[in-house]
């Protein structure tokens, strides 16, 4: 069983947050100096979409240390979309491990950059109410049909919706990463968040962290 951390809801804050705690917004409370990613087609700083604690995610191998999540996107009010965001070697998000994370892409010491924004534009935040439940480790198409109707429902369901660790439940067919081993970070349902986040049509994000706690990957499945 996996111990996963189920996204209840979203909590505006009102207030930036300057702790290292997860969060979705704001702007990044680095623990080891700021490492901001950059667009490789566009040379625009990425917009940050949040920051997770990793001892949750990895126990021991986490400890300390924080992921945080970035993608290309556009600004309130200006029509842009790149759909290499989708990719995880696109060159159009990034998931960046401290300390001792290992980063490829380009990426400049900016303190600040592009944060999420409501939907009038102004700059919002939140924290998220997280519930623990257990989880079934992740199953092959085989293995899931062959299952009783009512358990496979059961399962599908137990690991859908927005969480922190966990089963990923691909809705496009299984897309584990090459490298790794890989554990999923985050799962998020873009479409249903408090706040602006166009990553396609109807669009699923995933993040991914290594077992040892040095690399981040993400990619976006949409329908």
């Amino acid at each position: 069983m996996l111990r996963t951390l189920r996204i209840e809801g979203f909590s505006a804050t009102g207030q930036p947050i300057s702790t290292p705690t997860t969060k979705f917004g704001g702007q990044p409370v680095w623990l080891t100096g700021p490492q901001w990613p950059i667009s490789a087609a566009w040379d625009r700083p990425m917009r940050v979409v949040g920051q997770i604690e990793l001892g949750p995610v990895l126990g021991a191998a986490g400890h300390g240390k924080m992921t945080y999540l970035f993608v290309t996107h556009a600004d309130h009010g200006e029509d842009f979309f790149d759909p290499a965001i989708i990719d995880p070697d696109g060159g159009e998000n990034a998931v960046i491990v401290q300390p001792g994370g290992d980063y490829a892409g380009p990426a400049r010491p900016l303190a600040t950059g592009p944060g999420l924004y409501s939907r009038d534009g102004s700059a919002t935040e939140f924290t998220v109410d997280l519930r623990p439940v257990d989880e079934r480790g992740s199953m092959t198409d085989g293995e899931l049909q062959a299952l009783p109707s009512a358990d496979r429902d059961r399962y599908i369901q137990r690991i859908d919706g927005d969480k922190i660790g966990g089963t990923p439940l691909f809705f496009q067919g299984a897309e584990w990463l090459d490298g790794g081993p890989w554990r999923l970070l985050l799962q998020l349902d873009s479409n249903w968040v408090p706040f602006p986040l166009n990553l396609g049509a109807s669009q699923r994000l995933f993040a991914f962290v290594s077992e040892d706690g040095t690399q981040g990957r993400l990619l976006v499945q949409d329908s």
